[in-house]
């Protein structure tokens, strides 16, 4: 293994998409992180899925990833069909996991928010650096740009080179982007997700960790937001689905390395 590698991480495919197996992502990542490689993260769940089941070019974002981690329930219960115990870990944690980790003393990463309307990501800001005082933020801008702002904001990227890029623009539309300009920013981890800084910028409430404990919390964010429930058709085609492959048995071979 060169020094411009890492060690690969287990992988499972649910309907034609990978995701990748861990106890603890996190040390995985900051090996990347300290020896400048860059990576695309996606965190995966049973929407994505049955979105890039026909989607093209979703599937091949995902495929090309460095890291998809298991964010929804539906992923955990069908990585259990197979026998496979994988805890969830959901977006909103990763990102705040890798912003602790550039807020500590001894850390030099510098942290990139886009995304969201403006006053969120602004609060988003707010709160992480009052909370993390060493935290270095080097750049803050919501979603809502025209071509000029965007080409300003790409420019930043490059000049600031940010070391953890937090992107919120939604599913599918955050995937793209990242792909689309990872170039610009080629050492650093970059991650979309989604509708994290209207939970931090204190909007919206997360889950309690009761409802979180017990997988409910897709459950929670309709009850939240009514307007969702059209998403959350996919998780009972996505049960279906992942049940139906479990007893065809496509899965002999289990486990492949990355």
């Amino acid at each position: 293994m060169s020094e411009r590698e890492s060690t690969p991480l287990p992988q499972f495919k649910i309907l034609g998409q990978p995701v990748h197996l861990s106890k603890d992502y996190i040390p995985w990542l900051l090996d990347r992180l300290q020896r400048g490689i860059g990576t695309h993260v996606v965190t995966m769940n049973a929407e994505i899925v049955i979105q890039a089941t026909h989607d093209l070019e979703l599937s091949t974002i995902i495929h090309n990833a460095d890291l998809v981690t298991p964010d929804g329930s539906g992923i955990i219960m069908a990585l259990k069909l197979h026998g496979i115990t994988q805890p969830r870990y959901a977006g909103i944690d990763l990102g705040e996991d890798l912003i602790r980790l550039a807020g500590e003393a001894d850390r030099e990463y510098p942290v990139f928010l886009y995304g969201g309307k403006p006053q969120i990501v602004q609060k988003a800001a707010q709160k992480w650096q009052t909370e993390l005082p060493n935290l270095k933020i080097v750049g803050i801008e919501h979603g809502y740009l025209d071509t000029e702002q965007q080409a300003k904001l790409l420019h930043q990227i490059q000049s600031t080179q940010p070391k953890i890029i937090l992107v919120a623009l939604g599913m599918p539309r955050q995937e793209i982007w990242i792909r689309d300009n990872f170039h610009l920013c080629p050492q650093a981890i970059w991650i979309g997700v989604g509708g994290s800084f209207d939970v931090w910028s204190g909007v919206k409430n997360r889950a309690p960790q009761y409802i979180r404990n017990l997988d409910l919390e897709w459950l929670y964010r309709i009850a939240q937001e009514p307007s969702r429930w059209r998403r959350a058709l996919a998780l009972p085609q996505f049960a279906i689905l992942a049940i139906l492959e479990r007893l065809w048995g496509k899965h002999k071979d289990k486990l492949a390395p990355n």
